[in-house]
Order: structure tokens, then sequence, then C-alpha cells
């Protein structure tokens, strides 16, 4: 056990991940992993990859070995896995295999349990963006529907409607009465005006409209008989 398994495994790691490995020394390395897409991600990206870094204890696989995890140098930011945020996360996913592989060589199963957890958050995620979608579709479909159905009718909707409607009949008699009666004295005030500019001077002092002033010498003849007798009395 020791450095001798240690340098077996890396033997068989490396015709396994003969592009992925990289040596760091003489007991680390680096292997890249490449994840697939979901299927159903809609969402146009480059290939999420995550770099695990292996570091052997003196004692390992009797203890389990350092882990570090990164992305590749100046990587853009994947949509559905962010390293930074993600990272203990995945490691920590890492531990029940690291327990169930004590004391045997068990970096191949952690590189497998690793690319299988990260592809199913990845996973999660486009399915948690599917569902908001089908959730905003739903309730816009709801919305639309809602159109064309009517209010459910009951004796509280009943009776509310009706008050609203006998309000909206009453206000609306009560404009078309006040326009009428604005329309009336309108033409009233027409009508009357016609009528005193048709009377002669006559007419209107017979009828108590106006004063001698108001005569003009064509129609001072005109006057009545007992107005002319009541002048030369004068």
């Amino acid at each position: 056990m020791g450095r001798e398994d240690q340098i077996e495994e890396r033997e068989v790691l490396d015709s396994i991940f003969p592009e992925e490995i990289t040596d760091v020394s003489d007991t680390s390395y680096r292997i890249s992993i490449a994840l697939e897409a979901p299927e159903n991600d809609v969402e146009e990206a480059e290939e999420a990859v995550l770099i695990l870094q292996v570091s052997y204890p003196e004692d390992y696989p009797d203890i389990a070995p350092e882990l570090q995890l990164s992305a590749p140098p100046n990587a853009p930011k994947h949509p559905r896995l962010d390293i930074q945020e993600d990272r203990e996360q995945l490691l920590e996913a890492l531990q029940p295999t690291i327990e169930e592989n004590m004391g045997m060589a068990m970096v191949f199963t952690l590189v497998s349990a690793l690319k299988e957890t990260a592809e199913l958050l990845m996973l999660e995620r486009v399915n948690a963006v599917h569902a908001e979608k089908a959730k905003e579709a739903a309730k816009a479909e709801e919305e639309e529907n809602r159109k064309f159905q009517g209010t459910v009718v009951n004796r509280e909707t009943f009776l509310e409607w009706r008050e609203k409607f006998l309000k909206e009949m009453e206000d609306a008699e009560r404009k078309k009465r006040e326009e009428k009666e604005a329309e009336d004295k309108k033409s009233t005030k027409k009508t009357l005006g016609k009528e005193e500019k048709k009377l002669t001077g006559k007419q209107l002092w017979e009828g108590g409209l106006a004063g001698r002033a108001d005569f003009d010498e064509d129609e001072e003849d005109a006057m009545p008989a007992a107005v002319e007798k009541m002048k030369i009395a004068a």
C-alpha cells in the first residue's frame, strides 16, 4: 500500500485520460472533465469543463486524496454552472464516494461521480428555467381565457351589478334632463329676443316696455291719441 498503489493508479488513469490528465508533481495531477449539456437546454454556450486536481497524501488510498476544483483558465462563465459558487457543493457530494472506496484506488470513481453530479446540477437548473417559463405561459393563458369568461353570478355579485347599473341609469337620465332644460332655456331666450325685435314703438309703449325717449321721430306720429292729448294738456 502507499506509494506503489499511487504509481499504479496514475498509470491506469493515464490510459483512461490520455489527453485530459496533466502532471503537477510526482504526487499531484490535474484531470480535465468535459460535461455534457442537458438535451433540453436551449441556451447556447460553450462546453462546460471542470479541472479536478488530485494530490496523494503519503498514506493514500488508506486516507482520502486531497481534491481541488477549478475552471479552465480564462474560461467564460457558464450559464448553468459556476465553479466559484458550486465548488463546495460539488466537492461535498463526493464525500460518500470517498468513504465507500477508502483503501482502494478511487480517483476514476471520483471523476465519474463528479461528472454525474455536475451534469445533474446543470439539468436541474435547465428544468427550473423550463418550469418557470411554463408557469409564465400558463398564467398568460389564464389571463387570456379570463377575457372570454363572464363573472360568476351569485346573489352578491348580482346586487352589486344592479346597484351599479341603476346608478348609471340615474346619472344618464339626470344628465339628459339637465341638457334638455339647458336647451329649452336657450330656445326660450332666442324666441323672446326675436319677438322684442319685431315690436313697434307703439307696441312697446302700450306694453309698458319702453318710455317716451325710446321713440324716434318717425314713430312720433304713431303715438296713441290719448298720449297726444296728455301731451297737449301738459
